[in-house]
Protein backbone atom coordinates (compact mmCIF):
# COMPACT_ATOMS: atom_id res chain seq x y z
CA UNK A 1 0.00 0.00 0.00
CA UNK A 2 2.66 2.33 1.05
CA UNK A 3 4.54 1.94 -2.64
CA UNK A 4 1.42 2.72 -4.15
CA UNK A 5 0.63 5.62 -2.62
CA UNK A 6 4.35 6.75 -3.13
CA UNK A 7 3.75 5.92 -7.01
CA UNK A 8 0.91 7.54 -7.04
CA UNK A 9 1.69 10.69 -5.78
CA UNK A 10 5.28 10.87 -8.41
CA UNK A 11 3.30 9.90 -11.04
CA UNK A 12 1.98 13.16 -11.59
CA UNK A 13 5.38 14.25 -12.73
CA UNK A 14 7.35 11.02 -14.01
CA UNK A 15 5.61 7.91 -15.36
CA UNK A 16 4.40 5.17 -13.22
CA UNK A 17 7.76 2.96 -14.98
CA UNK A 18 10.50 5.40 -14.36
CA UNK A 19 8.90 6.47 -11.17
CA UNK A 20 9.38 2.63 -9.55
CA UNK A 21 12.96 2.45 -11.15
CA UNK A 22 13.65 5.56 -8.98
CA UNK A 23 11.97 4.04 -6.07
CA UNK A 24 14.62 0.25 -6.76
CA UNK A 25 17.35 2.42 -6.47
CA UNK A 26 16.89 4.30 -3.92
CA UNK A 27 15.92 1.43 -1.63
CA UNK A 28 19.01 -0.44 -3.22
CA UNK A 29 21.28 2.36 -2.06
CA UNK A 30 19.58 2.21 1.20
CA UNK A 31 20.68 -1.34 1.42
CA UNK A 32 24.26 -0.47 1.80
CA UNK A 33 26.78 -3.12 3.56
CA UNK A 34 28.46 -0.58 4.59
CA UNK A 35 26.40 2.37 5.48
CA UNK A 36 27.66 2.15 8.90
CA UNK A 37 31.53 2.43 7.70
CA UNK A 38 32.83 5.72 8.92
CA UNK A 39 36.07 7.67 7.54
CA UNK A 40 38.99 7.09 8.96
CA UNK A 41 41.58 9.85 10.14
CA UNK A 42 44.30 10.50 7.23
CA UNK A 43 47.68 9.54 8.45
CA UNK A 44 49.89 12.19 10.19
CA UNK A 45 53.05 11.79 7.74
CA UNK A 46 51.32 11.00 4.21
CA UNK A 47 49.30 14.31 5.59
CA UNK A 48 52.25 16.05 5.69
CA UNK A 49 53.75 15.23 2.47
CA UNK A 50 50.23 16.14 0.41
CA UNK A 51 50.31 19.93 1.91
CA UNK A 52 54.02 19.95 0.82
CA UNK A 53 53.01 18.43 -3.03
CA UNK A 54 50.38 21.25 -2.84
CA UNK A 55 52.73 24.34 -2.04
CA UNK A 56 54.66 26.39 -4.47
CA UNK A 57 56.87 28.13 -2.29
CA UNK A 58 59.91 26.95 -4.26
CA UNK A 59 61.71 26.89 -0.93
CA UNK A 60 59.39 24.33 0.72
CA UNK A 61 61.42 21.97 2.92
CA UNK A 62 60.03 18.19 3.52
CA UNK A 63 60.72 16.95 6.52
CA UNK A 64 58.47 14.33 6.95
CA UNK A 65 59.26 11.74 4.50
CA UNK A 66 60.77 8.01 6.26
CA UNK A 67 62.92 7.38 3.25
CA UNK A 68 66.97 8.42 2.59
CA UNK A 69 67.80 11.54 -0.08
CA UNK A 70 70.67 12.23 -1.41
CA UNK A 71 71.89 15.54 -1.11
CA UNK A 72 69.96 16.59 -4.12
CA UNK A 73 66.99 15.15 -2.26
CA UNK A 74 66.53 12.72 -4.75
CA UNK A 75 65.80 8.63 -4.04
CA UNK A 76 69.21 6.76 -3.87
CA UNK A 77 69.64 3.61 -5.55
CA UNK A 78 72.79 1.83 -3.37
CA UNK A 79 75.49 0.74 -6.11
CA UNK A 80 75.90 -2.88 -4.35
CA UNK A 81 71.94 -2.93 -5.07
CA UNK A 82 72.55 -2.73 -8.79
CA UNK A 83 75.22 -4.81 -8.99
CA UNK A 84 73.40 -7.16 -7.20
CA UNK A 85 70.50 -7.03 -9.51
CA UNK A 86 72.76 -7.25 -12.34
CA UNK A 87 74.48 -10.38 -11.11
CA UNK A 88 70.55 -11.86 -10.53
CA UNK A 89 69.58 -11.56 -13.78
CA UNK A 90 72.58 -13.29 -15.17
CA UNK A 91 71.68 -16.40 -13.49
CA UNK A 92 68.33 -16.35 -15.28
CA UNK A 93 66.32 -17.53 -12.20
CA UNK A 94 62.81 -18.55 -12.09
CA UNK A 95 60.02 -16.99 -10.05
CA UNK A 96 58.65 -20.12 -8.31
CA UNK A 97 57.47 -19.71 -5.25
CA UNK A 98 59.56 -19.66 -2.08
CA UNK A 99 59.04 -21.83 0.94
CA UNK A 100 57.19 -20.64 3.63
CA UNK A 101 59.86 -19.47 5.77
CA UNK A 102 61.44 -17.70 3.09
CA UNK A 103 64.73 -17.74 0.87
CA UNK A 104 67.53 -19.82 2.92
CA UNK A 105 70.42 -18.21 2.09
CA UNK A 106 68.84 -14.79 2.94
CA UNK A 107 67.54 -15.79 6.35
CA UNK A 108 70.69 -17.35 7.40
CA UNK A 109 73.00 -13.93 6.19
CA UNK A 110 70.09 -12.01 8.39
CA UNK A 111 70.72 -13.78 11.12
CA UNK A 112 74.51 -13.35 10.96
CA UNK A 113 74.47 -10.27 10.10
CA UNK A 114 72.30 -9.67 13.80
CA UNK A 115 74.05 -11.59 15.87
CA UNK A 116 77.33 -11.64 14.80
CA UNK A 117 79.39 -14.77 13.16
CA UNK A 118 80.84 -15.79 15.80
CA UNK A 119 77.36 -16.17 17.86
CA UNK A 120 77.11 -18.83 19.95
CA UNK A 121 73.15 -18.81 19.32
CA UNK A 122 73.97 -19.77 15.52
CA UNK A 123 76.68 -22.55 16.60
CA UNK A 124 74.25 -24.31 18.51
CA UNK A 125 71.14 -23.73 16.40
CA UNK A 126 69.05 -22.59 18.87
CA UNK A 127 67.77 -19.65 16.48
CA UNK A 128 65.23 -19.92 14.18
CA UNK A 129 65.07 -16.82 11.69
CA UNK A 130 62.00 -16.53 8.91
CA UNK A 131 61.57 -14.07 6.07
CA UNK A 132 59.11 -11.32 6.79
CA UNK A 133 57.41 -8.41 4.67
CA UNK A 134 59.70 -6.23 5.70
CA UNK A 135 59.90 -4.84 9.05
CA UNK A 136 56.39 -4.45 9.44
CA UNK A 137 55.34 -7.87 8.07
CA UNK A 138 57.91 -9.28 10.50
CA UNK A 139 56.91 -7.47 13.82
CA UNK A 140 53.70 -9.09 13.09
CA UNK A 141 55.21 -12.44 12.57
CA UNK A 142 56.16 -12.46 15.89
CA UNK A 143 53.17 -10.50 17.38
CA UNK A 144 50.90 -13.12 16.10
CA UNK A 145 53.15 -15.76 17.54
CA UNK A 146 53.67 -13.97 20.95
CA UNK A 147 49.69 -13.98 21.47
CA UNK A 148 49.28 -17.60 20.37
CA UNK A 149 52.16 -19.10 22.58
CA UNK A 150 53.77 -16.54 25.17
CA UNK A 151 52.86 -18.17 28.62
CA UNK A 152 53.25 -14.99 30.18
CA UNK A 153 51.15 -11.44 29.87
CA UNK A 154 49.83 -11.23 26.48
CA UNK A 155 50.45 -7.32 27.08
CA UNK A 156 53.91 -5.87 25.27
CA UNK A 157 54.87 -2.82 26.74
CA UNK A 158 56.28 0.08 24.44
CA UNK A 159 58.76 2.52 25.12
CA UNK A 160 56.91 6.20 24.84
CA UNK A 161 57.03 7.41 22.26
CA UNK A 162 57.40 4.39 20.07
CA UNK A 163 56.98 4.31 15.94
CA UNK A 164 53.21 4.69 14.80
CA UNK A 165 52.69 1.41 13.47
CA UNK A 166 53.91 -0.26 16.73
CA UNK A 167 50.38 -0.33 18.54
CA UNK A 168 48.36 -1.10 15.73
CA UNK A 169 50.32 -4.01 14.66
CA UNK A 170 50.39 -5.34 18.20
CA UNK A 171 46.45 -4.40 19.39
CA UNK A 172 45.53 -6.44 15.50
CA UNK A 173 47.16 -9.47 16.77
CA UNK A 174 45.45 -9.42 20.17
CA UNK A 175 48.61 -8.61 22.01
CA UNK A 176 47.39 -5.46 24.88
CA UNK A 177 49.65 -2.46 24.67
CA UNK A 178 50.88 -0.75 27.24
CA UNK A 179 53.98 2.22 27.52
CA UNK A 180 57.01 2.65 29.51
CA UNK A 181 58.66 6.33 29.88
CA UNK A 182 61.67 6.68 27.49
CA UNK A 183 62.00 10.09 25.98
CA UNK A 184 62.56 13.32 28.35
CA UNK A 185 61.02 16.58 26.85
CA UNK A 186 62.90 18.57 28.82
CA UNK A 187 65.96 17.03 27.39
CA UNK A 188 65.35 15.80 24.42
CA UNK A 189 67.12 12.89 25.50
CA UNK A 190 66.75 9.07 27.04
CA UNK A 191 64.66 9.62 30.58
CA UNK A 192 67.18 7.13 31.96
CA UNK A 193 65.20 7.50 35.33
CA UNK A 194 62.07 7.04 34.46
CA UNK A 195 62.53 4.33 32.39
CA UNK A 196 64.30 2.00 34.87
CA UNK A 197 61.68 2.89 37.28
CA UNK A 198 58.80 1.68 34.88
CA UNK A 199 60.67 -1.42 34.05
CA UNK A 200 60.63 -2.02 37.63
CA UNK A 201 57.05 -2.02 38.38
CA UNK A 202 55.88 -3.76 35.05
CA UNK A 203 54.24 -7.31 35.84
CA UNK A 204 56.55 -10.32 35.52
CA UNK A 205 56.82 -12.04 32.84
CA UNK A 206 55.21 -9.68 29.79
CA UNK A 207 56.68 -8.66 26.73
CA UNK A 208 59.03 -5.28 26.31
CA UNK A 209 59.54 -3.35 23.33
CA UNK A 210 63.33 -2.26 22.39
CA UNK A 211 64.14 -0.01 19.27
CA UNK A 212 68.02 -1.77 18.80
CA UNK A 213 69.44 1.65 17.27
CA UNK A 214 68.08 4.90 15.88
CA UNK A 215 64.84 4.87 18.02
CA UNK A 216 61.83 6.03 15.57
CA UNK A 217 60.37 8.65 16.03
CA UNK A 218 63.38 10.50 18.34
CA UNK A 219 66.27 9.55 17.50
CA UNK A 220 67.23 8.69 21.34
CA UNK A 221 69.64 5.58 21.92
CA UNK A 222 70.65 4.82 25.06
CA UNK A 223 74.33 4.34 25.72
CA UNK A 224 76.27 1.35 26.32
CA UNK A 225 76.20 1.72 30.05
CA UNK A 226 72.46 2.48 30.28
CA UNK A 227 71.89 -0.51 27.71
CA UNK A 228 73.27 -2.74 30.52
CA UNK A 229 71.19 -1.10 32.89
CA UNK A 230 67.81 -1.84 31.19
CA UNK A 231 69.50 -5.74 30.54
CA UNK A 232 69.63 -6.09 34.59
CA UNK A 233 66.35 -4.79 35.23
CA UNK A 234 64.65 -6.64 32.46
CA UNK A 235 66.17 -9.73 33.52
CA UNK A 236 64.78 -8.99 37.36
CA UNK A 237 61.84 -8.72 36.10
CA UNK A 238 61.70 -11.36 34.14
CA UNK A 239 60.56 -9.52 30.85
CA UNK A 240 60.30 -11.03 27.17
CA UNK A 241 62.80 -8.62 25.00
CA UNK A 242 61.37 -7.83 21.61
CA UNK A 243 64.06 -6.09 19.71
CA UNK A 244 62.95 -3.83 16.61
CA UNK A 245 66.05 -3.36 14.08
CA UNK A 246 64.89 -1.51 11.51
CA UNK A 247 68.12 0.80 11.30
CA UNK A 248 71.36 -1.32 11.43
CA UNK A 249 74.33 -0.17 9.25
CA UNK A 250 72.28 2.95 9.25
CA UNK A 251 72.80 4.58 12.25
CA UNK A 252 76.13 4.74 13.14
CA UNK A 253 77.53 3.32 9.50
CA UNK A 254 78.79 0.21 11.97
CA UNK A 255 76.60 -2.75 11.37
CA UNK A 256 78.57 -4.47 14.59
CA UNK A 257 78.06 -1.42 16.71
CA UNK A 258 74.27 -0.74 15.58
CA UNK A 259 73.66 -4.45 16.90
CA UNK A 260 75.76 -3.94 19.97
CA UNK A 261 72.54 -3.53 22.80
CA UNK A 262 70.77 -7.10 21.15
CA UNK A 263 74.17 -8.73 21.69
CA UNK A 264 74.47 -7.42 25.12
CA UNK A 265 71.03 -8.53 25.87
CA UNK A 266 71.92 -12.09 24.56
CA UNK A 267 75.39 -12.12 26.37
CA UNK A 268 73.12 -11.43 29.33
CA UNK A 269 71.08 -14.56 29.48
CA UNK A 270 68.02 -13.48 27.56
CA UNK A 271 66.57 -15.13 25.13
CA UNK A 272 64.31 -12.56 22.71
CA UNK A 273 62.98 -12.26 19.74
CA UNK A 274 63.88 -9.81 16.59
CA UNK A 275 62.49 -8.18 13.83
CA UNK A 276 64.82 -7.33 10.83
CA UNK A 277 64.08 -4.54 7.85
CA UNK A 278 66.37 -3.92 5.35
CA UNK A 279 64.61 -0.97 3.74
CA UNK A 280 65.96 1.95 5.53
CA UNK A 281 70.21 -0.04 5.12
CA UNK A 282 69.48 -1.43 1.43
CA UNK A 283 67.59 1.42 0.23
CA UNK A 284 65.39 -1.68 -0.29
CA UNK A 285 62.13 0.35 0.34
CA UNK A 286 59.19 -1.17 -2.12
CA UNK A 287 61.06 -4.82 -2.38
CA UNK A 288 59.51 -5.50 1.10
CA UNK A 289 62.91 -7.23 2.97
CA UNK A 290 62.58 -8.31 6.16
CA UNK A 291 63.22 -11.15 8.84
CA UNK A 292 61.91 -12.39 12.44
CA UNK A 293 64.40 -14.37 14.30
CA UNK A 294 63.54 -16.37 17.74
CA UNK A 295 66.33 -17.53 20.07
CA UNK A 296 65.50 -20.36 21.97
CA UNK A 297 66.93 -22.65 24.38
CA UNK A 298 67.80 -25.18 22.88
CA UNK A 299 68.17 -26.84 18.97
CA UNK A 300 65.07 -29.01 19.50
CA UNK A 301 62.86 -26.21 20.91
CA UNK A 302 63.82 -23.79 18.13
CA UNK A 303 62.57 -26.61 15.26
CA UNK A 304 59.33 -26.85 17.44
CA UNK A 305 58.68 -22.86 17.54
CA UNK A 306 59.72 -23.02 13.18
CA UNK A 307 57.06 -25.28 12.69
CA UNK A 308 54.61 -23.06 14.08
CA UNK A 309 55.85 -19.78 12.62
CA UNK A 310 55.02 -21.34 9.35
CA UNK A 311 51.63 -22.51 9.98
CA UNK A 312 51.32 -18.85 11.71
CA UNK A 313 52.32 -17.53 7.99
CA UNK A 314 51.21 -20.26 6.05
CA UNK A 315 47.38 -18.18 5.98
CA UNK A 316 48.84 -15.10 6.11
CA UNK A 317 50.61 -14.20 3.27
CA UNK A 318 51.17 -18.29 2.45
CA UNK A 319 54.95 -17.32 1.48
CA UNK A 320 57.57 -13.81 0.79
CA UNK A 321 57.88 -12.52 -2.08
CA UNK A 322 61.51 -13.45 -3.51
CA UNK A 323 63.37 -10.42 -5.56
CA UNK A 324 64.09 -8.28 -2.70
CA UNK A 325 64.99 -11.42 -1.04
CA UNK A 326 67.49 -12.20 -3.65
CA UNK A 327 68.98 -8.54 -3.87
CA UNK A 328 70.05 -8.42 0.08
CA UNK A 329 71.36 -12.22 0.32
CA UNK A 330 73.47 -11.84 -3.01
CA UNK A 331 74.86 -8.37 -1.24
CA UNK A 332 75.39 -10.19 1.81
CA UNK A 333 76.97 -13.24 0.94
CA UNK A 334 78.99 -12.19 -2.27
CA UNK A 335 82.32 -10.60 -0.40
CA UNK A 336 82.72 -8.03 -2.99
CA UNK A 337 79.20 -6.57 -3.09
CA UNK A 338 79.33 -6.97 0.92
CA UNK A 339 82.32 -4.48 1.01
CA UNK A 340 80.82 -2.05 -1.04
CA UNK A 341 77.25 -2.11 0.42
CA UNK A 342 79.72 -1.61 4.01
CA UNK A 343 81.01 1.17 2.43
CA UNK A 344 77.77 2.56 1.70
CA UNK A 345 76.37 2.37 5.20
CA UNK A 346 79.23 4.68 6.22
CA UNK A 347 78.31 7.46 3.05
CA UNK A 348 74.46 7.60 3.97
CA UNK A 349 74.97 7.54 7.80
CA UNK A 350 77.91 10.15 7.10
CA UNK A 351 75.57 12.26 5.14
CA UNK A 352 72.85 12.20 8.51
CA UNK A 353 75.49 12.66 10.53
CA UNK A 354 76.70 16.11 8.93
CA UNK A 355 73.45 17.48 8.44
CA UNK A 356 73.16 17.29 11.75
CA UNK A 357 76.29 19.44 12.60
CA UNK A 358 75.36 21.80 9.89
CA UNK A 359 72.13 22.44 11.06
CA UNK A 360 73.54 23.51 15.06
CA UNK A 361 76.09 25.23 12.94
CA UNK A 362 73.90 27.06 11.17
CA UNK A 363 71.43 27.86 14.43
CA UNK A 364 74.26 29.19 15.98
CA UNK A 365 75.31 31.56 13.02
CA UNK A 366 71.45 32.50 12.97
CA UNK A 367 72.35 33.98 16.49
CA UNK A 368 70.09 31.72 18.73
CA UNK A 369 71.10 31.25 22.40
CA UNK A 370 69.41 27.82 22.91
CA UNK A 371 71.37 24.62 23.34
CA UNK A 372 71.08 22.48 20.43
CA UNK A 373 73.24 19.73 20.92
CA UNK A 374 70.39 17.15 21.21
CA UNK A 375 70.54 17.25 17.29
CA UNK A 376 74.19 15.73 17.11
CA UNK A 377 73.41 13.34 20.19
CA UNK A 378 70.77 11.95 18.56
CA UNK A 379 71.24 9.17 15.74
CA UNK A 380 69.66 7.83 12.84
CA UNK A 381 67.39 9.17 10.22
CA UNK A 382 64.89 11.14 12.63
CA UNK A 383 65.31 13.89 15.03
CA UNK A 384 63.32 15.06 18.07
CA UNK A 385 63.89 18.85 17.43
CA UNK A 386 62.00 19.85 20.88
CA UNK A 387 60.06 22.51 18.74
CA UNK A 388 56.42 22.52 19.77
CA UNK A 389 52.97 21.99 17.81
CA UNK A 390 52.40 26.13 17.66
CA UNK A 391 56.00 26.94 16.44
CA UNK A 392 56.01 23.88 13.71
CA UNK A 393 52.65 25.23 12.38
CA UNK A 394 54.50 28.81 12.14
CA UNK A 395 57.41 26.89 10.48
CA UNK A 396 54.62 25.70 7.68
CA UNK A 397 52.62 28.67 7.68
CA UNK A 398 55.93 31.18 7.14
CA UNK A 399 58.77 29.26 5.90
CA UNK A 400 57.00 26.22 3.93
CA UNK A 401 58.62 23.66 6.29
CA UNK A 402 56.93 20.82 6.73
CA UNK A 403 57.58 18.65 10.10
CA UNK A 404 55.25 16.42 12.20
CA UNK A 405 52.85 18.24 14.84
CA UNK A 406 55.21 16.83 17.19
CA UNK A 407 58.50 18.77 16.28
CA UNK A 408 59.51 15.24 14.72
CA UNK A 409 62.00 15.70 11.86
CA UNK A 410 63.59 13.14 8.87
CA UNK A 411 67.20 14.33 8.63
CA UNK A 412 67.16 12.71 5.24
CA UNK A 413 64.67 15.65 3.84
CA UNK A 414 67.89 18.00 4.70
CA UNK A 415 70.73 19.08 2.17
CA UNK A 416 73.44 21.36 2.14
CA UNK A 417 71.33 23.33 -0.08
CA UNK A 418 68.18 23.50 2.33
CA UNK A 419 70.45 23.42 5.93
CA UNK A 420 70.69 27.50 6.19
CA UNK A 421 66.75 28.03 4.87
CA UNK A 422 66.22 25.45 7.43
CA UNK A 423 68.04 26.86 10.77
CA UNK A 424 66.94 30.38 9.93
CA UNK A 425 63.15 28.93 10.27
CA UNK A 426 63.57 27.53 13.20
CA UNK A 427 65.72 30.27 14.97
CA UNK A 428 62.79 32.38 14.11
CA UNK A 429 60.29 30.47 15.76
CA UNK A 430 61.94 29.60 18.72
CA UNK A 431 63.64 32.98 19.37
Amino acid sequence: MALRATVKSLAGGVGREQCIRMLSVSSAKQASWWTDVEMGPPDAILGVTEAFKKDSNPNKINLGVGAYRDDNGKPFVLASVRKAEELIASQKLDKEYLGIGGLADFTKASAKLALGADSEVLQSGRSITVQGISGTGSLRIGANFLQKFFPGNKVIYLPSPSWGNHTPIFKHAGVDVKAYRYYDKNTCGFDEAGALEDIANIPKKSIIMLHACAHNPTGVDPKPDQWKALSKVIKERELFPFFDMAYQGFASGNTDRDAGALRQFIQDGHNVCLSQSFAKNMGLYGERVGAFSLICQDADEAKRCESQLKIIIRPMYSNPPVNGARIASTIMNTPDLNTVWLDELKVMSGRIITMREQLVANLQKEGSTRNWQHITDQIGMFCFTGIGPDQVAKMTKDFSVYLTKDGRISVAGISSKNNAYLAHAMHEVTK
